[in-house]
């Protein structure tokens, strides 16, 4: 049974009441998730995480299983991280404190890992989340529409310029 037909019959068990099978789908998305939490909302991520959980539990059975189940746990985390009842200017100063404890794993110099996070904390938030999700989380364009409910060539549009931006910010060429 390949990665795939497991998630689907997950997620049929899932819809049918199975917190086991709700359980699995979690385990295989939750890593991934809270890395993109994480970069996008440093301080309220692990709040973010539990509250995306809650609501896909709650919400599984009305969830089509015709579509992927990824893209539609992302989007719910998209949307609690912009239903955020906190002030902009609060979550801005607990970024500003946590941005060092982010971590990454694919980036070995401190000072570029600290400028990349910097510049991208300027990107517009949904910019940053489709790039976060794109190049972060390996996303297809298509997957993160999905997930921000956005049109797929806003989401092209969205990582390219972000992507430029960044460049720029970091002195580089992009091409």
């Amino acid at each position: 049974m390949t990665t795939s037909d497991a998630e689907t019959a997950w997620v049929h068990s899932a819809r049918a009441g199975s917190a086991d099978a709700f359980g699995r789908l979690l385990h295989m998305h939750q890593q991934a998730l809270r890395g993109f939490l994480r970069r996008l909302a440093p301080a309220e991520a692990d709040d973010l995480a539990q509250e995306t959980f809650v609501f896909a539990w709650e919400n599984i059975a009305r969830f089509d299983p015709a579509r992927s189940f990824r893209p539609w746990l992302f989007g719910i985390a998209w949307r609690k991280h912009r239903e955020g009842n906190r002030s902009w200017l609060r979550r801005l100063t607990r970024q500003g404190r946590a941005i060092a404890a982010v971590p990454t794993t694919t980036q070995s110099d401190p000072g570029l890992k600290l400028d990349l996070e910097k510049a991208a904390a300027t990107l517009p938030p949904e910019q940053r989340a489709a790039l976060l999700l794109c190049l972060g989380c390996e996303f297809t364009h298509a997957e993160a529409a999905d997930a921000l409910a956005l049109p797929l060539g806003t989401v092209k549009s969205h990582v390219a310029r972000g992507r430029e931006k960044l460049a720029a910010a970091l002195g580089g060429s992009h091409g």
